[in-house]
């Protein structure tokens, strides 16, 4: 599968999850963000895509920490990116 492509179907799960507010999110991240990760990241990310919106959730609210501390590196861009940064 091409990089493109590849890119393209991150997006496309990002987007749509079914949670709104983790749509929004993971939706916005994708479409700014992803083109450029490093491949260990862009890995890491689509692992991340793979857990529960609820936990998503909390973890980017601070309710609950991540079970992969990797995960961290991601969910701080998140935050930076829902601020505005």
């Amino acid at each position: 599968m091409s990089q493109e492509l590849h890119l393209k179907r991150l997006r496309y799960r990002s987007g749509h999850r079914g949670c709104k507010e983790t749509d929004l999110i993971l939706g916005n991240f994708s479409e700014s963000r992803l083109a450029g990760l490093n491949p260990v990241l862009l890995a890491l990310y689509e692992r991340l895509l793979d857990e529960d919106d609820a936990d998503i959730w909390n973890w980017l609210t601070g309710k609950s920490t991540p079970p992969i501390a990797e995960y961290e590196e991601l969910l701080a861009e998140m935050k930076l990116l829902m601020l505005g940064a």
